[in-house]
């Protein structure tokens, strides 16, 4: 698929990504392995991201004359939610260095049993800034459609959703409440199981990134 293509979700098929995700899916892989597998994924997801980014053409000197290129337009904010979106940001940076980065956390309501954001941290928001939240699952949507709504509601306009790995009912929840947010997945999945958790999907990303199984 084209990434380019006005699709929603964005699967970027790429080799690398591919190869990449298989390391994730794989049960015997270590999480030293698993955090280096995340970080190349997040790379290569931000080149494709980057695609949909504003650039202002600017004159540059060269050791020889002036020449044209382009530089980014506003200001770029990682959002990952926590704890696992944190393992996507080092992969992030690696192309958007001057990116700065806020924390969601996010818990569920043991008597509502909804998300609700319990922690949250972020440097201003200026209304063209691109924000890009980042959760490496997108299963239920639950988590996601809380993190983006949060970020809504303190004034962010242009979001975009960058994760590991995608379910159709995630998906379907994402475009039904937010159909302004562009969703950029290395892989979409079949579904979800009985306890929520995508097929054939990786397991928890969060416990294998971390060593906390």
């Amino acid at each position: 698929m084209d990434s380019q293509q006005k699709t929603n979700p964005v699967i970027i098929n790429h080799p690398l990504i591919e190869r990449e995700v298989t390391i994730l899916r794989n049960k015997y892989t270590q999480h030293e392995q698993f955090r280096s597998a995340v970080k190349r994924i997040a790379t290569l997801l931000a080149a494709e991201i980057m695609k949909y980014a504003e650039y202002n053409k600017i004159n540059v000197e060269t050791p020889l004359e002036t020449t044209s290129g382009v530089d980014l337009r506003s200001q770029v904010i990682l959002a990952p939610v926590l704890r696992a979106g944190l393992g996507m940001v080092s992969g992030f940076l690696a192309l958007i260095p001057e990116a700065k980065v806020s924390h969601i956390g996010i818990q569920r309501n043991e008597e509502t049993l909804e998300p609700v954001v319990y922690y949250a941290k972020a440097p201003q928001v200026v209304s063209d800034s691109m924000i890009i939240l980042l959760d490496p699952m997108l299963a239920t949507g639950g988590s996601s459609d809380a993190a983006i709504t949060f970020l809504k509601k303190k004034g962010s306009k242009n979001i975009v959703f960058a994760c590991l790995v995608a379910s159709p009912e995630g998906v379907a929840l994402i475009q039904e409440k937010h159909p302004d947010v562009k969703i950029f997945a290395a892989a979409y999945d079949r579904c979800l199981n009985e306890r929520g958790y995508i097929l054939p999907g990786l397991g928890d990303a969060g416990d294998r990134m971390f060593g906390t199984l």
